[in-house]
């Protein structure tokens, strides 16, 4: 491909994602595919000569399109969003174009200081104390863009893992044990699995009626685990649980951590976005306590996926674990010890130019524009939750986090799950289910499991009109549900 074919093949796939944006609200939501429908509809071999680009563009249309989930829908509000703008779109494709690896600083300098420099911007953005930037005092701090939270939490664990059997002379790390909520994601038991803690040594630790960890509760099995020679090695606090968003208490869990000497994550991959608006900080309060940090831009805050960013206290923790040289990396900058090498943050030796994305999106809507877009959409969760709470059919399940709030029929589970059938079968709107002890929202219920409907308000394109309509919906299916008597 020439530039010049380059280019004018590039305005058409560019007028293409345009004209995708204009019209994605007029598609249903979620497609109707069956398994294997898709797969049906390819060739049984690879072409074995060039075919031109109106018959790929068509198959857009025709393959890919109908049997797309819509994330970037309005009426998409079951999981966690995941955005995509014009401008990290735009990012992510001079990246592309650009083709760096930036796996040392030698093979792309711009690649590793942007990055850099992009991570401590964001830093004090969300309110981070100083000690996780670059320039911190001993130069041993630092922020890197991973690929999402579940990779954070698995670097994180590597890092701990090494740090505590350093301390203790071990060589087992099936000795290490490792402390979660049990609203916690399941990527902190993936995480264990995968470094060698094991799952067995993954501690679940209860919680209270506000769904958060109990911190008396965690300092019991630590003690527990101590006596009995274990070596509690890694905790992870969660600001912001999959299930209801439930905030763990940073601050307690910090003074819990530091007396055992441990590694205490913070994983506020949703809700992280939120501490851009000063008013939302409150939820990290503690977090000077805390080894390592993590939240994911390409969920709730304008930047395309993969962009997950993830600080670190204490860099020779992780180097220590993570870095190795061979001959062929070897170079002037790294040998000098002047320079930071991101292969050395992570698991891939390979990464692409990520904070390309996350530095168009700065600039383009400035930290003023992220507040007004995170802000709007607390608004319009708040709206929606007075309209449940006020209507005697539905009971709130949790206290609302943010954009993210749990409801359900008062009529019981069976009932709940038909609502939300009916009303992601519209193909308007498209909700998510889980299930909780149920507090209720000031923590008056009895507790017992339920299967609750999760609305997390967050797609770029989402409007109040959205949200009104998605209410209108769901009080019309409702109807339907208790008429039927299910």
């Amino acid at each position: 491909m020439t530039p010049d074919e380059f280019r004018r093949v590039g305005h058409r796939v560019i007028d293409w994602l345009a004209s995708y944006m204009e019209r994605v609200e007029s598609m249903p939501v979620r497609p109707s595919t069956e398994p294997g429908e898709v797969a049906a509809m390819l060739p049984d071999a690879p072409p074995e000569s060039s075919e031109g680009w109106d018959a790929i563009l068509a198959d857009l249309d025709r393959i890919v399109v109908p049997n797309l989930m819509h994330w970037q829908h309005p009426g998409f509000l079951g999981y966690f969003p995941c955005n995509a703008s014009g401008p990290a779109i735009l990012g992510d494709l001079v990246s592309t174009g650009l083709g760096v690896q930036g796996m040392l600083w030698s093979t792309s300098p711009a690649c590793t200081e942007i990055e850099t420099v992009v991570l401590d911007w964001f830093a004090d953005a969300i309110g981070l104390p100083s000690v996780f930037r670059s320039d911190a005092e001993g130069g041993e701090s630092g922020g890197v863009i991973l690929g999402t939270a579940s990779e954070a939490a698995l670097t994180a664990m590597i890092a701990a893992r090494d740090a505590t059997m350093h301390a203790h002379g071990a060589t087992d790390p099936s000795r290490c044990t490792v402390y979660t909520s049990e609203q916690a994601h399941s990527s902190i038991m993936k995480a264990a699995g995968l470094c060698g803690i094991g799952r067995a040594n993954v501690r679940t630790i209860p919680t209270g009626r506000s769904l958060a960890l109990d911190p008396g509760a965690l300092r019991e099995v630590i003690q527990k685990d101590a006596a009995s020679g274990m070596l509690p090695s890694y905790a992870c606090a969660t600001i912001g649980t999959t299930s209801t968003g439930a905030i763990d208490p940073l601050r307690a869990m910090g003074e819990i951590t530091r007396a055992h000497d441990m590694w205490l994550h913070v994983d506020a991959a949703y809700a992280g976005s939120a501490l851009v608006c000063p008013e939302h900080r409150e939820m990290i309060e503690g977090v000077e306590l805390a080894d390592s940090f993590n939240f994911n831009p390409h969920k709730w805050l304008l930047t395309s996926f993969d962009c997950s960013l993830f600080w670190i206290r204490r860099r020779s923790d992780l180097l220590s674990a993570m870095a190795i040289l061979p001959e062929y990396l070897r170079n002037a900058a790294t040998d000098a010890g002047s320079v930071i090498d991101y292969r050395d943050w992570h698991i891939p030796l390979g990464r692409r130019f990520r904070a390309l994305k996350l530095w168009f999106v700065l600039r383009h809507y400035g930290l003023a524009g992220l507040r007004a877009f995170i802000r709007e959409h607390v608004r319009l969760a708040e709206l929606l939750e007075g309209w449940i709470a006020s209507d005697d059919r539905f009971v709130l399940c949790a206290p609302r986090c943010l954009s993210l709030l749990c409801f359900r029929l008062a009529a019981g589970d069976d009932a709940t799950r038909t609502l939300m059938e009916r009303v992601n079968a519209s193909g308007e709107v498209f909700l998510t289910h889980t299930r909780v002890p149920d507090w209720g929202p000031t923590g008056e219920g009895d507790g017992a499991e339920r299967y609750v409907i999760r609305v997390a308000i967050g797609a770029t394109t989402v409007r109040e009109d959205h949200i009104r309509r998605a209410w209108a919906i769901v009080s019309r299916e409702a109807d339907g549900v208790l008429g039927a008597g299910v």
